[in-house]
């Protein structure tokens, strides 16, 4: 009991993705065999979720604060009023993380060259600082009224708005919280905490009223102090959290599981050092490993990649990864593209899911499917159609024999810029998903 209350209020440790290092292989009911160890999409993906949810809890704030208004127009409580201003400035919060999700998704530029994933953080500050602020409000206005009592009126009306209140604030809460812990985001986590205190607050009245009713007119502020606490306990909780990625700091466990996956790759003696830490909601890693050093450089390669996708299978926020031997030879990462590639395509089908972009691999450049969900015997095409030019055709392989990473024989030709369709089949079942790609803006050839 006193953990779910714990982690209700984030205290529970489980803040901030804790299921990111998960060693656990889970498959999916339905058609056929599939393997799920989650999609590994860039901030592109998993922005346009924080975006939505973003977009979903201010409406639903909204809703909460013009049914708040309409009491206080019937009731003509001014702490009600004040309660309801307070749910709007609330709604507010979204716009710095809407801000910092719409930045996360612009790619690297000379200036920005591991793009703008730190906004993210520069948010999560700003709501910690909101929080804090609510805080501070909500303590004065108890200690104000326990030196200064005043008559409550409209006891039911004041109850039934704040139960309006903390219901619109906790379905937010609950949102938020579930889709930040989804995509790795300490911001959206925070601001899921932000409306929790929000919603505490607006209980805090349905109390109050409670007390006054029974005869206590000071079960108001003794309340309003009570719920103070625990709020200064949620910002602690919240700013830990964000300060502590501000600092490139990560979960102990984030570097105790990729030495474990190295210990799926044979051909690795150790791990001399492991270093991680977030960018936004996306995990950056260098790796250096101990081999043989007698090994040819394509063998040494091909266990170089083999790291790359067991971190990916295992830590499906990794969004790249660095891999340097020992010796200080270094292979160029597996995950998240090179900087000259189009945006990768967001794959979404019934049959697999997961990621198609333009990779750079030891071997060249590569179309490469990285699917995160899919079903067993999976084949896939990619099918391109230039003007006035006969179609490419691409069929993707397994690569390396991980059932998670599909590339191409070859090279697709140049430009990148370019109509496809993805074909993805198993057996007699066939689906077609159209995408577009095209190059960045200061790449030309």
């Amino acid at each position: 009991m006193m953990d779910t209350v714990r982690d209700w209020l984030g205290f529970g440790g489980a803040d901030v993705a804790s299921s990111h290092a998960g060693h656990g292989h889970s498959h999916d009911e339905g058609k056929g065999h599939g393997h799920t160890h989650g999609v590994i999409d860039p901030s592109i993906a998993s922005s346009e979720e924080g975006i939505s949810a973003i977009k979903w809890s201010f409406a639903i704030l909204a809703v909460t604060a013009l049914l708040q208004f309409i009491v206080v127009v019937v009731s003509g409580s001014v702490a009600l009023l004040a309660d309801m201003i307070h749910n709007v400035g609330d709604a507010t919060t979204a716009i710095p993380l809407w801000f910092a999700f719409m930045l996360a998704r612009r790619k690297p530029s000379k200036t920005f060259t591991y793009g703008l994933g730190r906004a993210e953080d520069l948010a999560g500050i700003m709501i910690v600082l909101i929080i804090l602020f609510s805080a501070v409000v909500a303590g004065y206005e108890a200690i104000s009224r326990l030196l200064h009592p005043e008559p409550v009126q409209q006891l039911d009306w004041l109850a039934a708005a704040g139960v309006i209140g903390f219901l619109g604030n906790e379905i937010v809460a609950v949102f938020r919280i579930r889709v930040g812990r989804r995509m790795n985001s300490a911001a959206l986590i925070a601001d899921g905490y932000h409306a929790r205190t929000d919603g505490l607050t607006s209980l805090a009245v349905v109390l109050g009223a409670l007390g006054v009713w029974m005869g206590f007119p000071l079960a108001d502020p003794i309340i309003g102090l009570i719920i103070t606490v625990a709020i200064f306990g949620i910002v602690w909780q919240s700013s830990r959290a964000v300060i502590t990625r501000m600092l490139d700091g990560v979960e102990p466990g984030i570097t105790e599981e990729i030495r474990h996956s190295a210990g799926h790759v044979p051909g690795i003696r150790n791990v001399t050092d492991a270093k991680a830490r977030w960018l936004g909601h996306e995990l950056h890693a260098d790796v250096t490993i101990a081999v043989d050093d007698q090994l040819p450089l394509a063998k040494a390669n091909l266990i170089a990649a083999a790291l790359q996708g067991e971190l990916r299978a295992h830590i499906p926020a990794m969004a790249v990864a660095n891999v340097r031997f020992e010796n200080g030879a270094a292979v160029p990462p597996a995950v998240g593209g090179h900087h000259h590639a189009p945006e990768p395509f967001k794959v979404d089908g019934q049959l697999a899911k997961g990621l198609l972009e333009i990779a750079d691999t030891s071997d060249g450049e590569r179309m490469r499917l990285t699917v995160g969900t899919h079903v067993d015997g999976l084949n896939a095409t990619v099918v391109i159609k230039r003007p006035g030019e006969a179609a490419e055709s691409l069929p993707l392989t397994s690569a390396h024999g991980d059932h998670h990473v599909y590339e191409s024989a070859s090279a697709p030709a140049e430009p990148h810029e370019f109509d496809a369709t993805l074909f993805l089949r198993r057996g007699a079942e066939e689906e077609a998903l159209p995408f577009h790609m095209s190059e960045p803006d200061d790449h030309s050839h």
